[in-house]
């Protein structure tokens, strides 16, 4: 694959998982809406990496660290956000804590965790 189609595939599957996300919300599968949300962030940040850096992303679900080799600029609050977000990943795929994921994401907290993601992943989608 060439770097375009790359970032592409990135980009298209970053969509993917956020407008699937929404679809868990309407289901009331907020433990889920929140996983795929922090899934497309990390491939929409991967996908940045690999353009503005001309660069591959390495193998981590860590929103922080993909932020900061993006050379994309966030704020204290954006990073803090990210570091909340990173952890719907590991919560929803181990089983000994995927219930305490399961528990946390009422609607109300669904609501607002995915309103942060939604605008980080536009903010992010404005730099590449």
């Amino acid at each position: 694959m060439s770097q375009e189609e790359i970032i592409k595939s990135w980009r298209e599957s970053a969509k993917r998982n956020l407008d699937t996300a929404r679809d868990l919300i309407k289901s009331k599968h907020y433990d889920w809406a929140l996983f795929l949300g922090e899934l497309a962030l990390e491939k929409s940040l991967k996908g940045a990496i690999t353009k503005l850096q001309n660069d591959s992303p390495p193998y981590t679900h860590n929103l922080v660290k993909l932020a900061e080799l993006s050379s994309i600029a966030f704020t204290q609050q954006d990073l803090e956000d990210l570091a909340q977000i990173t952890k719907y990943n590991v919560q929803a795929r181990y089983d000994d804590i995927k219930y305490q994921l399961y528990k946390m994401a009422t609607k109300e907290y669904t609501e607002e965790w995915f309103t942060k993601i939604e605008r980080l992943y536009s903010w992010i989608g404005k730099h590449y």
